[in-house]
């Protein structure tokens, strides 16, 4: 029997309704229903469902506008994008990052020139990290 699904990962539905409100801001549910893409559009009631369980999850949180909730996001894009990268390395490389960047040379997505960036732009992040440390001094 396999593991049960982590809670902290967004059902693909969810991440499109989190786009949305990541790109809007606060939101009301014909908004957010109106901004998803796909045709046809999903009902208001399917939109207004997804965004009472984001609710509930604790993703996001809303306020009683008029007669209408607006919604604004708590789980930001880039704590999402963390726990989706995680989810991944644990799931299909064991927790090996280096497997997933030998996966990702293997399948010619990632070449010495792409690889020389990445270390320039890893580089840049530790030197800014370092930077904002001395800066609390």
């Amino acid at each position: 029997m396999g593991k049960r699904k982590n809670s902290s990962q967004l059902t693909p539905l969810e991440l499109q309704i989190m786009k949305v409100l990541w790109e809007t801001g606060p939101a009301n549910v014909q908004t957010v229903q109106r901004r998803i893409p796909g045709s046809p559009k999903l009902a208001y009631t399917t939109v207004q469902t997804m965004l009472n369980v984001l609710h509930r999850k604790g993703r996001v949180n809303r306020v009683l506008r008029g007669r209408a909730y607006e919604y604004h996001p708590v789980l930001t894009q880039e704590r999402a994008e963390t726990h989706a990268v995680r989810d991944m390395i644990d799931r299909l490389f064991g927790g090996s990052v280096e497997g997933l960047l030998m996966s990702l040379v293997k399948a010619r997505q990632l070449d010495p020139r792409k690889l020389r960036k990445l270390t320039s732009l890893v580089d840049e992040h530790e030197l800014g990290k370092k930077e904002k440390s001395h800066g609390n001094d």
